[in-house]
């Protein structure tokens, strides 16, 4: 039996969320009120598109269409919002052998790769898979180039002290030494997600990097989201803001999405490591499993990183179109 894919149906979106849940690639931002959201504010027409073997799902893949000076362009995710990871989300896979498992995938990508150019018809496309896409095949025989890219990744399953010996020396000094009384962490609101942002913003900008996610769109992406979260962890010292880590919870995994950047208050006090130390620990305590340190491709970065010890994971950038046309892989800003 062949595998439809098509734009899903007011019927499918109704259960889509549900879909995402089930895939071991979804996401928070694979949630439809987050695709919604993401369309909303990259300026995108969402195409969700949902393959079927009979009744059954296999795939989801959100796609979206940014059409400019009658060039049109395929994006998942959309561009400048800095998403970490979207792209196709399998279902129903897991229970199959390897030879049936591949040509089913094979025949749901090939049918999304048809319904695209059939109806889109790109000059460029980018998209960026999640952690758990393992295969980039599917995109290398439909002309994609595919570039291996990296992150980082805590097993915060174990007792929390067990955990904090795993560390490096310094990390565990920074997170045992510091009295409790000279800190306070926090998950906050709207409020303490404006002033992370304000924070990033300004620290890209002194570098001379661009940072054009509006803040609105954390905004609405927090209020949208249905079982995933934006979890703003925040760091005072004397009631005063110090510095704050977007963190997107799905799942049972958390990931630190934007923050952690250098503070320009002067405190004495180790502030990335104990905002990090309290979303693995507040994870640990909520049944979570994996803390995503969300990129490890930078090498002056990855020196903080790599001190939780974490496991190294592999995704998948994946560019299509002709040299000319990949001069637009210009707007699609990197995450990490």
């Amino acid at each position: 039996m062949s595998i439809e894919v098509r734009v899903a149906t007011e019927d499918d979106l109704e259960t889509w969320n549900r879909h995402v849940s089930r895939s071991p690639q979804g996401t928070l931002c694979h949630e439809l009120e987050a695709l919604r959201v993401q369309a909303e504010h990259s300026g995108a027409t969402l195409h969700p598109l949902i393959g079927f073997k009979g009744q059954e799902p296999v795939g989801l893949f959100p796609v979206f269409e940014i059409s400019k000076k009658f060039v049109t362009t395929a994006f998942s995710p959309p561009p400048h919002l800095r998403v970490p990871y979207l792209g196709p989300a399998f279902l129903n896979m897991e229970k199959l052998k390897q030879r049936k498992r591949e040509r089913r995938r094979q025949r749901f990508m090939d049918g999304c790769f048809e319904w695209i150019q059939d109806e889109l018809a790109p000059k460029y496309g980018h998209v960026r898979t999640s952690t758990a896409f393992e295969d980039s095949r599917p995109f290398k025989w439909n002309q994609y180039d595919a570039t291996p890219e990296y992150t980082y990744a805590v097993d915060i399953t174990p007792e929390t002290d067990d955990l904090l010996m795993t560390f490096s020396s310094d990390a565990r000094s920074n997170i045992r030494n510091t009295d409790e009384n000279d800190y306070e962490v926090t998950v906050g609101g709207d409020e303490e997600i404006r002033l992370i942002h304000e924070q990033v913003k300004n620290r890209y900008e002194s570098q001379d990097i661009s940072f054009g996610v509006p803040v609105e769109f954390i905004l609405d992406l927090n209020d949208a989201a249905e079982d995933g979260a934006v979890r703003p962890y925040t760091l005072r010292v004397d009631d005063e803001f110090v510095g704050g880590i977007l963190a997107l919870e799905y799942g049972d995994r958390t990931g630190r999405w934007m923050g952690g950047v250098r503070t320009d208050t002067d405190v004495d006090v180790p502030t990335n490591d104990l905002l990090d130390w309290a979303i693995m620990e507040d994870g640990h305590e909520r049944g979570l499993e994996t803390y995503d340190l969300v990129g490890a491709d930078t090498r002056r970065i990855n020196r903080y990183k790599a001190k939780f010890n974490p496991e190294l994971e592999t995704y998948y950038g994946l560019e299509y179109g002709k040299w000319g046309m990949r001069q637009l892989a210009s707007m699609y800003d990197s995450v990490k």
